[in-house]
């Protein structure tokens, strides 16, 4: 789990499964279908239990986030919801999602607001589950720029630290870091990774409790956490007193399902 109530996808999420069937061409080209486009209306303004609909399940098209596009003209739009795109244009915003995705050529990257705080507490009292920022790595600079990401590309992990953790105290310390490292990695069954143990690569992040502090925000993501002091990477230091250190000694690391593809 990550620690955010909102959800990140795309379009597609709103729309039924049979309209994307054979990729995005073949979806694009349904979508210019008039009788298409109005039964695919019809079945995102309906419930049902065939396919997962977050266009009701967000509650609203306040509640939808459009984050990512490719198309250049199409930028300016990004950070807005999908209802006030709808009005700008002028059509419903099921039209305009549609209308969205033909010209963009895309899915176009969407954050939906369709969990609790309740539930997302719960979750992280459950001792079984693992923590993920189920996000890429960008950097607050250059290209990255253009795409407005998800906060937990940048605050998931010093997110449950700060607070939920230290403020909120629903969990040990001790128990997070064990959900953050040998957990996820007894998972995976990746051999040697996650624990502090003789033989085992040295993957070390040094913080520091107090002033760990996650700073992402859904209106400005590109935002570093904090309080993160030193980082080995195999052994190598890449981080030292937050700074980076220009080594790059990582590389892929793969769990059992590649042996038996290759």
């Amino acid at each position: 789990m990550y620690t955010y109530t909102a959800a990140g996808t795309g379009l597609d999420a709103t729309m039924p499964p049979w309209v994307q069937e054979g990729g995005l061409k073949e979806w694009i080209k349904r979508l210019k279908d008039p009788a298409t486009r109005q039964r695919v209306k019809n079945e995102m303004d309906t419930p049902t239990d065939q396919w997962e609909n977050f266009f009701l399940a967000a509650g609203s098209p306040e509640n939808i986030l459009l984050v990512g596009f490719k198309n250049e003209k199409l930028k300016p739009l990004t950070g807005k919801t999908l209802a006030a795109v709808a009005k700008m244009r002028g059509t419903s915003p099921e039209e305009t999602a549609m209308d969205l995705v033909i010209e963009d050529d895309s899915r176009v990257d969407t954050i939906y607001f369709l969990m609790s705080e309740e539930n997302l507490r719960k979750e992280v009292k459950t001792p079984w589950i693992s923590f993920g920022s189920d996000e890429a790595s960008p950097t607050p600079e250059g290209v990255f720029l253009k795409a407005h990401p998800h906060p937990r590309a940048y605050g998931t992990f010093s997110r449950l630290l700060a607070k939920y953790v230290r403020d909120e105290k629903l969990i040990p310390l001790e128990a997070a870091i064990r959900r953050l490292s040998s957990l996820p990695a007894e998972n995976l069954k990746l051999e040697r990774r996650g624990a502090l143990k003789p033989g085992y690569f040295a993957d070390v992040v040094i913080f520091d409790p107090a002033k760990i502090s996650d700073h992402a925000t859904f209106e400005n993501p590109h935002q570093y956490a904090t309080g993160v002091r030193d980082v080995f990477v195999n052994g190598v230091q890449v981080l030292q007193d937050g700074e980076h250190t220009g080594a790059k000694p990582g590389q892929v690391v793969r769990g059992p399902g590649w042996k038996h593809n290759k």
